[in-house]
């Protein structure tokens, strides 16, 4: 086993959230290839008037984005037991079109290279979500009624994780931009083998 999977799967199990029903669900997905790099992250969401908690694995091989998310229920019509949802995409790099990294820092006046984030925003697209919102146009002319079109905007964020020092811990935030930088450069050597 390789030190990235050892370090995966532990990682994994520190979280505590189903760490055996993530890591299989994983394991069909990376079909033996090597992990070059990964992120975890375990966040709460609302749910109406429930907390439930989501997990987010992305793992980096040789060839492919693996994108992990696990997702916890409280028993409902479908189930008299508490139970939980894995959906893992399996992305080859060469789709991988864009990786996004928005960094917040606190007194930028006395930021030095090299030092710590209080947030990041890490937004990767692969084309597999599209969002078009289109609404109508008009003219700043209180008494025009000409039909003047519609205009709008596209965007394909296929995946956005936001980590900040406060909430996750400096560590995780430093963790999340390590991957992106990884990311970045498994995109770039891909975009060279085509």
């Amino acid at each position: 086993m390789s030190s990235e999977l050892s370090n995966l799967r532990h990682d994994v199990e520190q979280t505590g959230y189903y760490p055996q029903f993530v890591l299989d669900s994983l394991s069909d997905a990376l079909a033996q290839e090597e992990v070059r790099g990964y992120f975890v992250h375990l966040e709460a969401t609302f749910d109406s008037d429930e907390l439930r908690r989501h997990v987010t694995v992305l793992v980096i091989t040789a060839t492919r984005l693996v994108v992990g998310h696990t997702d916890e229920y409280p028993p409902d019509e479908t189930s008299a037991l508490p139970y939980a949802t894995s959906t893992v995409e399996s992305v080859p790099l060469s789709r991988v079109h864009s990786v996004v990294v928005n960094r917040r820092v606190s007194n930028p006046a006395r930021y030095v290279t090299g030092g710590p984030m209080a947030e990041v925003l890490v937004t990767i697209g692969w084309g597999a979500v599209n969002r078009l919102e289109v609404e109508p146009a008009d003219c700043e002319d209180p008494q025009c009624e000409a039909d003047h079109g519609y205009f709008g905007s596209s965007s394909n964020d296929d995946l956005s994780i936001r980590v900040s020092a406060e909430a996750d811990g400096k560590n995780v935030v430093a963790r999340a931009l390590a991957f992106a930088r990884l990311l970045n450069e498994a995109t770039l050597r891909g975009s060279q083998v085509l």
